[in-house]
This record gives structure tokens, sequence and C-alpha cells, in this order.
């Protein structure tokens, strides 16, 4: 047996969408969306900070029974370097995140996470060495005018929170690139278990620096933030396992309206017009870069499986 992958295993292929990937992607979004108020809740007495690692700590033990499922095997990995390497990155995307929600409408924070996409076209060039063209460019350009519709840097009401928010999408994308790398070695769950538990001694440190216990009514929260990011987490590594990320795309932006709505009836947020004109802008650019990279990619598949069972001469 060859020792070579197949190249269906290295190229993403474009699927029917399933109808439990599309309750799992659904899922997620709205245990990330839910996650999101437990944040806002929690941070009227804790710094964002200690809620990232409270929700690290917590999500590291809503983890564990993964191991039960899998066994101790499931620990196991040959990339424990570039696994540091990734979380590190992600704990400054983490950090970059939670203080975005805590210091910004919920709503407008989630919807400039949803630049990530672009970032990530971005990475793909100057990381993976990726050919993007003019068509993913014109793309990128105008979800970017997206964003400036919704930060409107000249406006009164910026903040550094809007640039903090813009900092967690881009190396946002960063983690995901890096999540491509490990997809193809390692599963997901054990993407999900070791992640969670190296993040705990990750983020430890920047909780130090601004600690303080909790009240007994915030703990509820902190549980709480815990178990949704895990459980969000969990959904949507199964749901890219069992469907294309371009067919799962629009389901992911299911978050958006649960936070809109939850931030409207709990914390009585209204989502004013240039968040929701820009939020629809930037989704599009990024719906139209999920499609442009599934049709390159049953090109590249195409081309690949030709050259695979082409005779030799």
């Amino acid at each position: 047996m060859s020792s070579d992958p197949d190249v269906t295993d290295i190229i993403s292929v474009p699927s029917a969408l399933p109808l439990r990937a599309a309750l799992l992607m659904a899922a997620s979004a709205t245990l990330f969306g839910t996650m999101a108020v437990a944040i806002r809740f929690a941070s009227s007495e804790q710094h964002p900070f200690e809620i990232a690692f409270f929700r690290c700590l917590f999500g590291a033990l809503f983890a564990l029974p993964l191991i039960r499922v899998h066994g101790i095997e499931i620990l196991r990995t040959r990339r424990l370097g570039f696994y540091l390497i990734r979380c590190a990155v992600g704990i400054v995307s983490m950090l970059c995140g939670f203080w975005a929600l805590v210091h910004l409408p919920l709503a407008q924070a989630v919807a400039l996470s949803y630049s990530t996409p672009l970032f990530i076209t971005i990475g793909a060039v100057l990381v993976l060495g990726e050919v993007v063209r003019m068509r993913r460019w014109s793309a990128v350009i105008i979800g970017f005018i997206g964003v400036l519709v919704i930060v409107r840097p000249s406006a009164s009401d910026f903040s550094v929170a809007t640039l903090i928010a813009l900092t967690a999408a881009a190396i946002s994308g960063m983690v995901t690139i890096s999540i491509k790398y490990l997809s193809r070695t390692d599963p997901p769950d054990r993407i999900v278990l070791l992640t969670t538990l190296l993040w705990v001694p990750l983020s430890l440190p920047f909780a130090l620096a601004v600690w303080e216990w909790p009240s007994a009514h915030i703990w509820p929260w902190l549980v709480l933030s815990g178990a949704l990011g895990t459980g969000g987490h969990y959904c949507w590594t199964r749901a890219l396992k069992m469907a294309d990320a371009s067919a799962l795309a629009p389901l992911s932006y299911l978050q958006f309206l649960v936070v809109g709505v939850l931030a409207w009836l709990l914390f009585n947020e209204t989502v004013d017009t240039y968040t929701l004109l820009g939020a629809g802008i930037v989704i599009s650019a990024s719906l139209y870069i999920a499609r442009r990279e599934a049709q390159v990619a049953r090109k590249q598949l195409n081309e690949a499986l030709a050259a695979k069972t082409k005779p030799s001469v």
C-alpha cells in the first residue's frame, strides 16, 4: 500500500449539505452567540482577560469526556509544537475578541468578526502562496468597505475597541489557516481537546495580571461561557467534517441574528443601520469568497484526479 495520501484527502471538495451537518452548524452559531451574552453578563464585575481564562478552564473540563470516548490515544500527536504556536496565537485572538464583546455593542462586535474570511484570503496568499484572482480580490476590497461602514472611523463614537475587534478577526484568520494544516493529520476531536487544554495555562498569566475572585452570582456565567464555547467548537468541527465549509458558511451567520435578538431583549441594545448595512456587505463578500474557493477546489480536484488516472506512456 502506498503511504502517499489520496488527493481527496488533501483537497477540499464541495459537496451537498447533509441535514445533520446543517443542524450542527446552526447549533454551533447559536451556542457561540449565546456565549457572547454570557461573557457580557460576566463582564459586569470581571475583566475580559479573567473571563477568557475561565472560559478556557471550564471549556477544558467539558472537553475531558472526549478522553473517555476515544481513550488516552486522543492526546497523542506528533505536532505538539505546532499546537503550542497555534494555541498561543489563538489566545491573543480570544483576548482581543472578548475585549471587543465587553466594550462594543454585541451585534457590532460579532459583525466585525465576520471579516475573518477577508484576512484568511490575504493570509492564504502571504503564508500558503495561494494564487488569488481578481474576482476574489474584488470581494476582499468590497468586504473591507463593509468593515468601514460598520466602524465609521470618522464618527464621534469610534473607539479603539473596534480596532481590537478587527485585530481579533485578523488573528483568527491565522488560526483558521493553521487548522487546515492540523486537519490533514489529526481528527477533529483531538484538535478540540488539545486546543482547549493548552489554552488554560496560556491564558492564565493574562488573567493573573488583573485578578479578582468572582462573586457567587458571576460563577454561573463563567461556567456557562466554557460550556457554550466548547459545545460550539465541537459542533463546528463536526459539521466541517461532514460538509464543505462553503456550504456551511451561510448557516454560521445565524450567530449575528442570535446575538442581535438577545442583545435587544437582555441589554436593550439595538442594531443601527450602519451595522446592518456593513454586516450585509461583509457577509456577502465572505460568502462569495467561500463560493469561489469551493469552485477552485473542485477544479483542482478534477485536475488531480485526471492526472492520477491518466495512463503512463
